[in-house]
């Protein structure tokens, strides 16, 4: 390919809109709407132990252009008829095929080489065109020919089937948010180059330059509380850094329930394995073995463990159905449906088995798990008390005034929340032709405050599965009908914090207590829901009496979901601070290595030590001990990242100090750790 004399015409079809352009022919116009690609050369989810190092938020300088090649890319100009396109020549080596082994091209962050200029182009060196042995001099400082390949080993693969779009992270770029965006700024494109497996490609970099000016920290901090966060806190002395006390206690005793296991001597009636189950931890008082009574909701004894999969290891709620066989397995239908409905206010069912691992045949339902969930039952109506308005008193006696809001019942903004997510449930499930057939105060599970779960799903629709029926669905509508009953009932057993309003006797009674203390569109609902209607009723027919309510739900759950968020940040470089700290207790005190007992008080291993005295030893005048979090904070976030600050270190004895930067003491940890690494793997 000549670049002595091109005319306008054939310049303009030597010009191809694309991003990346390989110098063995690969490119595809595909890759033009991602504006950054990241070269990846490991995939993980979680971070890890060796590899954490911290990320230095300030924006690179762009690099001076000292080479050649930039030079080169300087002189290129682009026709005015393509202004405003991305626009890159194709360089062809000469004569050279496509290398077959060649690894997958994923572009990595390489300094900047030039802008393209708008003037008009005449000639190309012919250095441009040689990449060979030769040309590796004219490259700018720190680029290379020959770069790592991409772990995705994958032949003639071109660049616009690379994973790596699909890879990145669309988290913003900080910098993108203050960058003016005027008509001149939109023409200038940077051109990157990158060579993988013989292959060199050249692409843009779209990344918006910051404004002069601007300075980010070189480390990581801890930033202060969003001001939408902090003025919705009701506690001023909220922990700083780590997140509020009243979750981490929560979250404490959800992990506290979720590893608990039982003593087998203690309880041998309880199997140590079912199915493919094991840890069995019963979440309720077991039944006595001579035990006849029947539960009032699905006629059978029941009870509930928390038990551990051996599959995938996770915790599972089952439900044993005692003495239940199961003689057609046509109600699996039903259970497959039922395993598809996965709703933020149901529980999930998963599986059914039958065993005798009990001594007997059992039904197991196999349900996720919700550690530190109660029943609506438990929590609102095991009161007695409660029922006084609704027993019955003495000839004679007095009719005493109805309670008060503020003398025991709920607030109606709970009971409104409440009925959202229930009906948010019914909604999805009957949306899925099933009904819940469960919609009860002691099959209702509430989670925090006010996050509710309707479990045990699926359940009536095995123990009351009839075989002769050809259409099994049938009586669905008639189910979902029930369903609405249901709910309704619980609202008014909620309006009257009691579960005696919802008997035929106290209905009048109820109902006259929820027009007193409650508004008529909560009255409405409950009338819409008891009274029956000549037609088929659907859950969304009560969408216009919840109203507005249910922006209220959602602007309270954002608002939740913003303080979670908020403790959450508080956590996010904890964990990076105790890896840094893992690797140095490695290190520090390490009694011998390499068969040299001196090894950690010699060398770089006696600088980290004298840094360990400096982040946690350190003493007042008087000689007390010197406590200050936000010192060690700030000393390992500088060390993680390398500062060129400079600190003085202290000998124990006092007769030395040692004036060192922190990228000094990042060099002597790195290098230590390797080292220690090496010789855990074997190559030492």
């Amino acid at each position: 390919m000549e670049g002595s004399n091109l005319s306008d015409a054939n310049l303009t079809n030597s010009y191809f809109s694309s991003s990346f352009i390989g110098v063995n022919g690969f490119g595809s116009p595909a890759e033009s709407k991602y504006s950054m690609m990241q070269r990846m050369t490991t995939s993980s989810s979680s971070p890890s132990l060796l590899n954490d190092g911290a990320k230095n938020y300030s924006h690179n300088p762009v690099n001076s252009p000292t080479s050649s090649l930039f030079s080169d890319f300087g002189a290129l100009s682009i026709s005015q008829r393509r202004k405003g396109f991305l626009v890159v020549i194709i360089l062809c080596v000469c004569s050279q095929a496509p290398n077959p082994t060649a690894s997958e091209f994923i572009p990595k962050g390489a300094p900047r080489m030039a802008t393209m200029a708008q003037s008009a182009v005449q000639a190309f060196p012919s250095p441009l065109f040689a990449l060979g042995g030769s040309t590796a001099a004219a490259l700018a400082p720190g680029m290379s020919l020959s770069a790592g390949s991409s772990p995705l080993h994958s032949p003639k693969i071109t660049p616009h089937t690379s994973p790596a779009p699909r890879r990145r992270s669309h988290t913003p770029n900080p910098a993108n948010y203050m960058v003016p965006t005027t008509a001149s700024d939109q023409g200038a494109h940077i051109i990157q180059k990158e060579t993988v497996g013989g292959t060199t490609y050249f692409y843009t970099d779209n990344t918006p330059v910051p404004m002069a000016g601007m300075v980010f920290p070189t480390f990581h901090i801890y930033p202060p509380t969003a001001p939408h966060v902090a003025y919705m806190q009701p506690k001023a002395n909220a922990p700083s850094f780590f997140m509020a006390d009243e979750l981490r206690q929560e979250l404490i005793n959800r992990h506290l329930i979720t590893m608990a296991q039982i003593d087998h001597s203690e309880n041998p009636d309880v199997p140590s394995e079912v199915d493919s189950y094991h840890s069995l931890f019963p979440l309720e008082p077991l039944p006595p073995p001579n035990r006849m009574q029947k539960t009032s909701n699905f006629s059978y004894i029941t009870s509930c463990y928390k038990a551990v999969n051996s599959k995938d290891d996770l915790s599972y709620c089952l439900r044993r159905i005692h003495g239940f066989r199961l003689v057609n397995t046509k109600c699996m239908m039903l259970v497959d449906m039922w395993k598809k409905i996965q709703h933020s206010n149901a529980v999930t069912l998963r599986e059914v088995f039958t065993t005798k691992a009990f001594g007997d045949h059992s039904l197991v339902f196999s349900y996720d798990f919700h550690a530190g969930a109660e029943t609506m039952f438990s929590r609102h109506f095991n009161d007695p008390a409660a029922d006084s308005y609704f027993t019955k008193r003495k000839w004679g006696q007095h009719e005493p005034p109805p309670p008060r809001q503020h003398a025991g019942l709920l607030p109606e903004s709970l009971i409104w929340a409440y009925i959202v997510q229930l009906s948010s449930a019914l909604r999805s499930i009957h949306t899925a032709g099933l009904a819940c057939r469960v919609m009860d105060p002691s099959k209702i599970l509430i989670t925090g405050k006010t996050r509710l779960r309707v479990n045990c799903v699926g359940v009536f629709d095995v123990l009351t599965f009839d075989n002769t029926q050809t259409n099994h669905l049938a009586m669905m509508p008639q189910y979902q009908q029930a369903d609405l009953v249901s709910l309704g009932k619980v609202v008014l057993a909620l309006a009257c914090n009691s579960l005696a309003g919802i008997q035929r006797e106290n209905l009048q009674k109820a109902m006259e207590l929820v027009s007193i203390n409650y508004s008529s569109d909560l009255k409405n609902l409950i009338l819409y829901l008891l009274t029956d209607q000549s037609r088929l009723r659907s859950v969304n027919d009560i969408m216009p009496m919840i109203g507005a309510r249910f922006y209220t739900q959602l602007d309270a759950s954002q608002m939740r979901n913003d303080v979670i968020e908020e403790d959450l940040a508080k956590e996010v470089q904890n964990g990076r601070l105790f890896r840094l700290l893992t690797k140095l207790g490695t290190i520090n005190e390490r009694p011998e290595f390499q068969k040299d007992p001196a090894w950690s008080e010699t060398g770089d291993r006696y600088l980290l030590k004298l840094f360990r005295d400096h982040l946690f030893h350190q003493v007042t005048e008087a000689g007390t001990p010197w406590i200050d979090l936000s010192h060690i904070v700030s000393c390992l976030n500088k060390l993680d990242a390398g500062v060129p600050e400079k600190i003085s270190l202290v000998a124990r004895d006092e007769k030395s100090v040692l004036v060192v930067t922190y990228s000094d003491l990042k060099r002597c940890f790195d290098s230590t750790f390797q080292e220690l690494q090496a010789a855990a793997a074997g190559s030492l």
